[in-house]
C-alpha cells in the first residue's frame, strides 16, 4: 500500500485551525523589549538633523538608535543575485544621510511595552531637506530626472539581454507586425500574517536567536553574518510557523538586523511586529513592468517573432533576489508553449522612490506569460482568427526527452495539446460561442479567454544558476533519522508557508518505510536543528526537497535491507520491504518489521560485517535542470454595459505538474493562485502620487480578492512526468497565479472586441471598463 498520490488530510491542519500553532507573535520571552521603527513619512529627502531627546526620556523607554549611532555594526543589506555590470547602491539598514522611499527607517524606539514603544516613536524629531521624486520606472531614466544614487547614474541599475533566432528577420518576413504598450502593475502582497521577529542574545555562548517569519532560515542565517560580522555558527534562526508567505518573506530584511544587533547590544531580547500599514510600506512589492511588446506573424496563424522592451521598476533599493525576477525569470519564458524561432528581450532595472520590489508568487513567470498570452490574443484578433486555433497550430509536439527553445533553455517533457484538448473537453468552447452570439444580440457582454502557459520551478542547477548570478547553491537537503523502536523524524532544508509539507513527506516516509503517519515527524525551520537548507521558494519544495528526501528513504531502506538480510540469513537479494515489513521470497515464515530492524541497527549487537550503528542518512539533492510545468486556463466572464462591472462567471484549470503525491493540497494551491491572479486582473494595484505617496496604503484603499466575487474554480490535470528527478514531480504552487490574468484580461477584451477594443490594462476595473465603453458609445452611438 502507499499513500503517494492520496488526498490525505493535512497533519498540520489540527494545531493551526485550534489556535495551537506558533507563530513569532506568540513567541514571548522574560524580559522582552519592544522595537518601534521610526519611518520617513518622505520619499526622497536629506536628513539634516535626528532629535531622540524627547523620545529617549518618554516613560519605558530603555533606548533609542539612529543609523549612525549602529551604523558600525551594520553593512548594507545584501543582494544575492548579482548580474554581469549590475550597479549595486548600498542599502543601509537604518537610513543615515538620505532617505529614498517612504517607509525607510531612520531610528529604532526600544521600550518595555509596545504601547511605550509607539508612543515614544512620535517624539522622534527627524529634520528633512526634501528633495525631487520619480515614481515611474519610464520616468527615472529620463536625463532630467531624479537621481537616487551617485552608485546607479539615470537610476539604471542593469541593462539584461537575451535574444534567439533573429527578430528583424521575422519583421521582414511577416504578413502582421502588431505593437502593444502593456503594463503589468505593481502588486502588494498580503499574507495573513505580517512579518516579525524576536531576538535574543545569550552573552554566555554569544549566540544570537532570531524567531522570524521567512521562507529562508539558513540563508537569513548566512546574511545575518555577512552584514553583522557576527559568527554563522553563533546565529539560530528559527521560523515557526509562517502564515504566509507569497515570496514577500524570502529576504533579509532590515528588521531582522537591526533587532539582533539591538538584542546583543542591550543584553534582552527584543520583539517587532509589523503592522499592516507597515506592511504596505515596508515589505517587499511585486510585478510593476511597463512593456512595450511586439509580435510577427502570418495571416495564417503562424508567429514568427516576439519581442519585448521591459521597464522593470526595482524600487529604492536592490531587494535580495530582485535583479533575478525581471531577467532570468522572465526573459527565459517569453517562448511559452509555442514554436516561436525568433525571440529578443531587453531589460532595464530601474531604481524609483518606492518601495523595493521582488518576487512575489509567480515572480517573474506571470509577468512573462501575461505578455506573451495577451499578444498572442492581439494577433488572433488583427488576423480574424480564433485564438484557440492559433495557439494549437502554434504549439510545440508532445515531447518527453527535453526540447531546446531559442531562449537557449531546455524544456523537460511536455504535452502542451494535450493540456489544451483537456480544458476543451470540459469546456464545451462551441456551445459558449453560441452562447455568445445570442447574447450579444440580447445587449448582454459575455467573454471567453485563454491562457496556456509554462512555467520554470526548481531553478538549477547550482553551477548554472551562479554562472547567471546566484550567489548561493540552489540544492536541496533531507535527513531521515529512523529511532530506535521504528518511528521516524524528518529534517527538511524547506521552510514551509502554509503548502503542506509535513503532510506530503510524512506521506512519503510512510509510502517508502510501511511507518503509519502518525509516528513520523517532519521538523523543518531550525538552523539547530536541521542541516543547511535552501529554503521554499520557486515551487521548488517537492522537485527539489523531495528529491533529497527520497535519496534519503533509498539510503535507509538500503542500509535496513542489509541489517534485515543479516539477521534472518538471507542473501540480500532475495529480500524486500513490503508495507513495513522485510520479506523473503518464497519463504513466507522469513518476517522482519521495520522497527525490529531499527531497534536491531541501535542495539547493534549482530550487525553485518561493516555496517555502523543507526539508521539515518542525509542527502543533498542538486537538479541537473529546472522543471517545466504547464497548463491551459479559461475564464468567462461578463460586463455589465452600464456600470463596466465585471463578474467572473465561471473558471477551468487544466494543469499538468508531473506527478502529484496529494491531489487535494494540489488543488488547494491552484485555487489559492488563481485567486492571486483574478486578484491582479480585475483589482489590485498599488498606486503611487507624484510625490511617492502611496495612496492604495491600507485595505481600505488596495482591494483584494473576496469570496463572494469569486465562481467555484473547476480543476483537472493531465500528467507528463519530469525525468529531471525521480519522483516525476515539477511544481505546482504558482500555476494558478501565472495563468490566471492573462485568461482574464483576454476574456473581458473579448466580450468587447466587437465594440473595437483590443486592449485593456490590469486591474480590469469597473471605472475602466465604464469609460471605454462611454468613450465607444460616443464615437459610434448605434452600438449602444
Amino acid at each position: 500500500m502507499t499513500l503517494v498520490g492520496e488526498s490525505v488530510r493535512r497533519t498540520e491542519d489540527p494545531r493551526l485551525i485550534t489556535g495551537k500553532g506558533t507563530y513569532v507573535a506568540d513567541v514571548t520571552l522574560p524580559g522582552m523589549l519592544f522595537m518601534q521603527v521610526v519611518r520617513s513619512p518622505h520619499a526622497h529627502a536629506n536628513i539634516k538633523n535626528i532629535n531622540v531627546s524627547a523620545a529617549t526620556s518618554s516613560p519605558g523607554v530603555v533606548a533609542v538608535f539612529t543609523g549612525a549611532d549602529i551604523a558600525d555594526q551594520l553593512g548594507s543589506l545584501p543582494v544575492g543575485w548579482v548580474l554581469d555590470d549590475m550597479k549595486q547602491p548600498p542599502h543601509p539598514p537604518l537610513a543615515t544621510d538620505k532617505v529614498r522611499t517612504v517607509g525607510d527607517a531612520v531610528a529604532i524606539v526600544i521600550a518595555d511595552s509596545y504601547a511605550a514603544a509607539v508612543e515614544a516613536a512620535e517624539f522622534v524629531d527627524v529634520d528633512y531637506e526634501l528633495l525631487p521624486v520619480v515614481v515611474n520606472s519610464v520616468e527615472a531614466q529620463k536625463p532630467d530626472a531624479p537621481q537616487l544614487h551617485e552608485e546607479a547614474p539615470g537610476n539604471l541599475a542593469f541593462t539584461w539581454e537575451i535574444e534567439g533566432g533573429d527578430w528583424a528577420e521575422a519583421v521582414k518576413n511577416a504578413d502582421v507586425v502588431i505593437q502593444q504598450d502593456i503594463v503589468n502593475q505593481r502588486l502588494i502582497p498580503n499574507a495573513i500574517e505580517t512579518r516579525g521577529v524576536v531576538a535574543d542574545y545569550n552573552p554566555g555562548t554569544n549566540q544570537i536567536t532570531l524567531w522570524t517569519s521567512t521562507q529562508i532560515p539558513h540563508l537569513v542565517r548566512l546574511l545575518f553574518s555577512l552584514v553583522t560580522g557576527h559568527p554563522e555558527s553563533k546565529v539560530r534562526i528559527i521560523a515557526p510557523e509562517v502564515g504566509g508567505a507569497f515570496g514577500s518573506k524570502l529576504y533579509l530584511y532590515a528588521e531582522e538586523v537591526i533587532a539582533g544587533i539591538v538584542a546583543k547590544q542591550l543584553g534582552r531580547p527584543v520583539k517587532w511586529i509589523e503592522t499592516r500599514q507597515e506592511n504596505y510600506l515596508a515589505t517587499a512589492h511585486g510585478r510593476d513592468h511597463i512593456t512595450s511588446a511586439e509580435i510577427a506573424g502570418n495571416k495564417d496563424g503562424e508567429i514568427l517573432g516576439f519581442n519585448v522592451v521591459v521597464n522593470a521598476n526595482l524600487g529604492a533599493y536592490l531587494s535580495t533576489f530582485a535583479p533575478l525576477i525581471p531577467t532570468i525569470l522572465f526573459g527565459i519564458m517569453l517562448q511559452g508553449v509555442y514554436k516561436i524561432p525568433n525571440i529578443k528581450c531587453k531589460v532595464m532595472g530601474v531604481l524609483t522612490n518606492t518601495t523595493p520590489v521582488d518576487a512575489y508568487r509567480g515572480a517573474g513567470r506571470p509577468e512573462a506569460t501575461y505578455v506573451l498570452e495577451r499578444m498572442v490574443d492581439r494577433f488572433a484578433q488583427e488576423i480574424g482568427r480564433d485564438p484557440v486555433a492559433v495557439r494549437r497550430k502554434n504549439m510545440i509536439n508532445s515531447f518527453r526527452n527535453g526540447y531546446e527553445v531559442p531562449t537557449g533553455v531546455m524544456y523537460d517533457t511536455g504535452n502542451y495539446k494535450g493540456a489544451l484538448n483537456k480544458a476543451l473537453e470540459i469546456f464545451d468552447y462551441k456551445a459558449f460561442r453560441a452562447e455568445q452570439r445570442e447574447a450579444r444580440r440580447n445587449g448582454r457582454l459575455l467573454g471567453v479567454g485563454w491562457s496556456t502557459y509554462i512555467e520554470i520551478c526548481g531553478i538549477a542547477p547550482s553551477a548554472v544558476a551562479a554562472s547567471l548570478g546566484a550567489g548561493a547553491g540552489l540544492w536541496e537537503s533531507s535527513t531521515v533519522r529512523v529511532h530506535p523502536t521504528g518511528s521516524v523524524s524528518v529534517y527538511a532544508g524547506t521552510a514551509p508557508s502554509g503548502q503542506g509539507h509535513e503532510t506530503v513527506f510524512g506521506q512519503m516516509v510512510s509510502s517508502a518505510l510501511g511507518v503509519p503517519m502518525e509516528n513520523i515527524e517532519v521538523h523543518h525551520g531550525d538552523t539547530d536543528k536541521q542541516q543547511f537548507g535552501t529554503g521554499s521558494f520557486g515551487s521548488r519544495s517537492l522537485a527539489v526537497g523531495g528529491t533529497a528526501l527520497h535519496m534519503s528513504l533509498e539510503k535507509v531502506v538500503a542500509k535496513a535491507k542489509k541489517i534485515a538480510a543479516h539477521q534472518m540469513g538471507i542473501p540480500e537479494k532475495q529480500v524486500e520491504l513490503v508495507n513495513g515489513t522485510f520479506v523473503v521470497e518464497d519463504i513466507p515464515e522469513k518476517t522482519m518489521g521495520f522497527g525490529e530492524v531499527a531497534g536491531e541497527a541501535y542495539h547493534a549487537k549482530d550487525l553485518p560485517p561493516g555496517i555502523e550503528p543507526g539508521l539515518e542518512a542525509t542527502s543533498f539533492f542538486d537538479p541537473e535542470n529546472f522543471t517545466w510545468p504547464f497548463g491551459a486556463h479559461v475564464a468567462v466572464v461578463e460586463i455589465d454595459p452600464d456600470t463596466g462591472d465585471v463578474e467572473l462567471k465561471r473558471y477551468v484549470g487544466v494543469d499538468d505538474v508531473g506527478n502529484v503525491i496529494n491531489p487535494m493540497i494540489v488543488d488547494g494551491m491552484v485555487h489559492g493562485g488563481v485567486v492571486q491572479g483574478i486578484g491582479q486582473a480585475l483589482w489590485e494595484t498599488a498606486v503611487y502620487d507624484d510625490e511617492g505617496q502611496l495612496l492604495s496604503g491600507s485595505m481600505l484603499d488596495y482591494a483584494i480578492p473576496v469570496a463572494k466575487n469569486l465562481p467555484s474554480i473547476e480543476t483537472d490535470r493531465t500528467v507528463t512526468p519530469t525525468k529531471v528527478n525521480p519522483l516525476g514531480a515539477k511544481g505546482a504552487g504558482e500555476t494558478g497565479t501565472i495563468a490566471a490574468s492573462p485568461a482574464i484580461v483576454n476574456a473581458c477584451v473579448d466580450a468587447l472586441k466587437h465594440l473595437g477594443v483590443t486592449h485593456i490594462d490590469m486591474p480590469v476595473t469597473s471605472e475602466k471598463v465604464w469609460r471605454l465603453l462611454d468613450a465607444k458609445n460616443k464615437a459610434h452611438p448605434r452600438r449602444k
